[in-house]
């Protein structure tokens, strides 16, 4: 069984989204929420593709024999593109400053679909830093709500560390303890949750910089050449 992406044709397995056929075919689709150790959560929106014409998201769409889908398209990266400057000027990325520069999701896939302005004004919203425990370090200034800390922890670590609070654009993500430090936690530095944020939230302490700038992980080969 097969469709089509971009003209080109690609197997699927029934019960396989449109994202997980286009991965196990080496092809790349944007996203930034999506982790295939996770079910599909659909908040960025940067995996929207075409479908016979109608738009969806690709981590959600089941694939189906014969069905054209659009992925790459000029209209498609620049929606893209405006999803992107949105997350940029939302939260505070300082690229140049910043620890995962290099190893930044969003920042490579901005680069990926030649983003080069933000293009709105910056909310610069004034999130707390929280360093209170002895092996992490929380930059709430970079979250771009994706929940993939929210869903690791509670679906792979079982802690329930992470949570979102608020609505609308009052949203943002907060740590489950009565005092909101990560030190009044279980959380350990060894949990998937410390390892999946695609941006410079969750920081290991005394890592800073350890591997320079041009030899991290999309220094040597754009996100749609990494392994997905």
């Amino acid at each position: 069984m097969s469709f089509l992406l971009d003209g080109e044709e690609v197997p699927f397995i029934p019960g396989q989204t449109i994202m997980e056929a286009a991965r196990a075919a080496g092809k790349y689709i944007p996203h930034l929420c999506w982790d295939h150790e996770f079910a599909p959560h659909g908040s960025c929106k940067l995996c929207t593709v075409k479908v016979d014409g109608r738009f969806g998201a690709a981590c959600t769409v089941a694939a189906h024999e014969g069905m054209n889908v659009d992925n790459r398209s000029a209209e498609l990266d620049d929606k893209r593109r405006t999803l992107l400057q949105m997350l940029f000027v939302e939260g505070n990325h300082f690229c140049p400053s910043c620890e995962k520069s290099g190893d930044c999701k969003l920042q490579a896939t901005a680069y990926e679909l030649k983003m080069m302005s933000p293009h709105f004004d910056h909310f610069f919203p004034d999130r707390p830093v929280d360093a209170s425990h002895p092996e992490l370090l929380l930059d709430f200034n970079r979250c771009i709500l994706c929940e993939l800390c929210v869903r690791a922890s509670r679906d792979t670590d079982g802690k329930n560390v992470f949570a979102l609070s608020g609505r609308g654009i009052k949203t943002h993500l907060i740590v489950n303890s009565p005092s909101g430090r990560l030190a009044d936690t279980d959380m350990a530095a060894t949990d998937r949750a410390a390892s999946v944020c695609p941006v410079g939230v969750i920081l290991r302490k005394r890592r800073g910089f350890k591997v320079a700038i041009g030899n991290r992980t999309y220094d040597k080969a754009p996100i749609s050449e990494q392994p997905q």
